[in-house]
C-alpha cells in the first residue's frame, strides 16, 4: 500500500491554511465566521441585478478543465471533501435504523483500513452533518452524541414548502427543541417567480428567527426558478435576510445542483460579502454522486471565492452516495484496483 504524502496529508486537514497572497476580512478569520446578522431588504441591489447566461455557461463549462489534481494531491482534496459532506436520508421509507447505520458511516466515513494506509487516522475524519427530517431528529441526535457532528433538519414543509406559513415556522422550533443544529429551509418559489421580493425577505427573516442558535441554510430549488437572473436574486435576498447558508435544491426538483447555478451563487455571495463583510456558506445539493463531481465543485470554490471556502463552515455537499465513490477512488489510490460499490456500504 502507498503511504500518504505530506502535501496530501496537509490538504486533509482541516485547518490548512489559506494562501498568504489572499486578504482576508474582517469578518471572516482561519478560525471563526462572525455569523451573517443579515441587513435591510435593499430592493435597488436586488432589482439591479442582471446575469449573462451566455457568459455563465462558458465559464462554467471551463471549470473541469482550468485545474486538475492527481495522485496524492486528489487524495488530499478528496479527503477534505469528505469533511464537507452533510451525508443525507430522505427518503420516505426512512426507519430508525437506517438513521443509526448512516450516523455510524457519519462518524467513521473511510474505512479504518483505508484511513490506515493514507497515514490520516491520527486526523478523526467525520463528515460535516447528517441530514434528516424532522421525524429522524431525535435518533440521528442520540446516534450521533459525543462525535461532535451536527444534525441537520430539513424544513418549512420540505421539499415544496407549500404548507401554512405558521406550521413552517413550529417546524423549525420543533426540530432546533428536538437538538437540530441547523436547519435546511425551503422557500417560497411563487415569491421568485413573480418578484415578490418583500414577500421572500420577510419569509426568510421569520425562518431565521426560529432558528434561533441554529445555522440556517436556505433551499433556492434552482430549478424551478426559471432563470439565471432569478437564481441571484433570490441568493442575495436570502442572504440579506440572514441566511448562514444559500442551498441549490431540496434534490426533488427536475434539475438539481449545476455548475452554472453555482457560479451564480457563489458570485453573488461574494458580491454580499463585498457589501457588507459578512461571509455566507454554500451548499450544492441533488444529483452530486461521484468522486470527479466534488472536486469540480472544489475548484470552483477556490477559484470564485479562495482557500478559506474548502472548509465545513463555509461548504458543504448535500449527498447520499457522494461518500461510495469517493471511498472508491481512495482505495483505489492505495492499491491501484477499483472495488464494487457494495464494498462501501452506507447502511
Amino acid at each position: 500500500m502507498q503511504a500518504k504524502s505530506e502535501p496530501a496529508l496537509r490538504l486533509a486537514r482541516s485547518d490548512a491554511p489559506a494562501s498568504p497572497a489572499e486578504a482576508r476580512p474582517a469578518r471572516l478569520s482561519d478560525t471563526h465566521v462572525e455569523r451573517n446578522p443579515g441587513t435591510a431588504l435593499d430592493l435597488d441591489i436586488v432589482r439591479a441585478l442582471r446575469v449573462n447566461r451566455s457568459a455563465v455557461e462558458r465559464r462554467a463549462s471551463t471549470i473541469p478543465t482550468r485545474r486538475t489534481v492527481k495522485k496524492e494531491w486528489q487524495a488530499g482534496w478528496l479527503l477534505r471533501a469528505v469533511t464537507m459532506i452533510d451525508l443525507t436520508t430522505l427518503a420516505g421509507d426512512d426507519t430508525a435504523g437506517n438513521v443509526r447505520r448512516l450516523s455510524a458511516k457519519a462518524a467513521h466515513p473511510i474505512r479504518t483500513d483505508l484511513t490506515d494506509a493514507l497515514g490520516v487516522s491520527d486526523l478523526g475524519l467525520t463528515v460535516g452533518a447528517v441530514c434528516v427530517y424532522h421525524a429522524m431528529v431525535p435518533t440521528a441526535v442520540q446516534a450521533l452524541e459525543g462525535t461532535g457532528i451536527p444534525v441537520a433538519a430539513v424544513s418549512t414543509g420540505f421539499p415544496a414548502g407549500l404548507s401554512p406559513l405558521e406550521v413552517r415556522v413550529r417546524e423549525i422550533r420543533a426540530s432546533v427543541a428536538a437538538g437540530a443544529r441547523e436547519i435546511d429551509i425551503v422557500i417560497t418559489r411563487g415569491h421568485v417567480l413573480t418578484g415578490n421580493w418583500q414577500a421572500l425577505y420577510d419569509e426568510v427573516k421569520l425562518f431565521r428567527e426560529a432558528c434561533g442558535d441554529a445555522h440556517m441554510k436556505s433551499i433556492l430549488a434552482t430549478g424551478e426558478l426559471a432563470t439565471l437572473g432569478n437564481v441571484a436574486r433570490a441568493s442575495m435576498v436570502a442572504m440579506m435576510a440572514g441566511s448562514d447558508f444559500i442551498k441549490t435544491s431540496t434534490g426533488k426538483e427536475g434539475v438539481n445542483a449545476t455548475l452554472p447555478f453555482s457560479l451564480v451563487m457563489v458570485r453573488m455571495i461574494r458580491e454580499y460579502q463585498e457589501h457588507t463583510g459578512y461571509a455566507v456558506g454554500y451548499k450544492p445539493a441533488g444529483g452530486i454522486r461521484t468522486a470527479k463531481q466534488a472536486l469540480e465543485y472544489l475548484y470552483l470554490m477556490k477559484e470564485e471565492l479562495g482557500d478559506r471556502w474548502l472548509r465545513p463552515d463555509l461548504f458543504r455537499f448535500g449527498a447520499s452516495s457522494l461518500l461510495t465513490d469517493i471511498e472508491r477512488q481512495l482505495e483505489h489510490f492505495v492499491t491501484g484496483r477499483y472495488s464494487a460499490a457494495h464494498r462501501h456500504p452506507m447502511v
